[in-house]
């Protein structure tokens, strides 16, 4: 089924046959939606959640498996599962119901105290690391490849480079990228959110209020979570978010690598399609253009 085949109207039918109880609350489609799944609001108080593709059906027992389990250790609210929808020939994948989570997601300029909110962002995900890990699901293909080592991007990241040619510093990014590589050793083994991006972090005046979207959640290396520090933060929000969360330079040099796989495919996206890349930055409230972000990881090395 087509992402754009996902309406309000499908939803209300979804509800109305499995979840009877709800079937009186309105439908209403979200202002900023994802791309690995559709969500829209249910009545006040929850949202609907559901698969945009096949491949995403997998998060769907994941989240409501540990999100629950997670949830008491961590200092803000994140997803709450309320029901598990099943697959059926109005939609052949499995969809939730969750309790709705108030705040509007951050954007680059929607946060006046970028420092606090530096703070905030960084004792979640200091509690999300010390959540215990030895059962949760290693990262892998549902957690698309968040929590894997960085060299998975390898083959992306060096043909992106031989592409854009003259529209960055090549040499300096390939810098940034063979240190990340070369950052191997005991990388910790924790949970990771995998997507920390503003899309995924909402606030109510300009405090981190709650953490959305585990859909790529695993157990793995959280270096994929610190690209934040050079797509959102700058100055002393970015020194207050390293300072707290507290994290070996190895696994900053790899979280650098991150940020730049990710800032590569957005210019990949603006080749491509003449301003796909940069709405698309925008649209995950980055701070910086997809080019300013290349430029920071290779000043962030001097």
């Amino acid at each position: 089924m087509d992402k754009r085949a996902i309406t309000p109207e499908l939803v209300s039918r979804l509800v109305a046959a499995q979840f009877p109880q709800w079937s009186d609350r309105p439908v209403i489609p979200v202002a900023l939606d994802g791309w690995d799944n559709t969500t829209f609001r249910l009545g006040d108080t929850m949202s609907v959640r559901l698969p945009s593709h096949e491949v995403y059906s997998v998060q769907v027992d994941k989240e409501h498996e540990w999100l629950p389990r997670l949830a008491p250790h961590l200092p803000l609210p994140i997803p709450e599962p309320l029901a598990k929808g099943a697959p059926s020939p109005d939609f052949p994948r499995p969809w939730s119901v969750y309790r709705w989570r108030e705040g509007s997601p951050v954007t680059g300029d929607g946060v006046s105290d970028l420092v606090t909110f530096a703070a905030d962002l960084a004792g979640f995900l200091t509690a999300l690391y010390r959540c215990e890990s030895t059962d949760g699901p290693s990262a892998g293909d549902h957690s698309f490849n968040r929590g894997r080592p960085v060299c998975v991007w390898d083959e992306q990241v060096r043909g992106a480079l031989d592409q854009l040619g003259d529209a960055i510093d090549v040499d300096a990014a390939l810098r940034v990228w063979e240190l990340a590589l070369d950052a191997r050793g005991d990388e910790p083994r924790t949970w990771v959110h995998g997507d920390v991006t503003g899309s995924n972090l909402l606030h109510v005046d300009g405090r981190l209020s709650a953490v959305i979207d585990f859909g790529c959640s695993a157990v793995g290396d959280p270096a994929c979570d610190t690209t934040i520090a050079w797509t959102l933060l700058y100055g002393d929000s970015r020194l207050r978010f390293m300072d707290d969360l507290d994290l070996d330079e190895a696994t900053w040099a790899r979280g650098r690598g991150w940020a730049l796989w990710k800032a590569l495919m957005h210019l990949l996206q603006d080749q491509a399609r003449p301003g796909a890349g940069a709405a698309a930055s925008v649209r995950m409230g980055w701070h910086w253009p997809a080019q300013r972000v290349i430029s920071e990881l290779i000043g962030s090395l001097d």
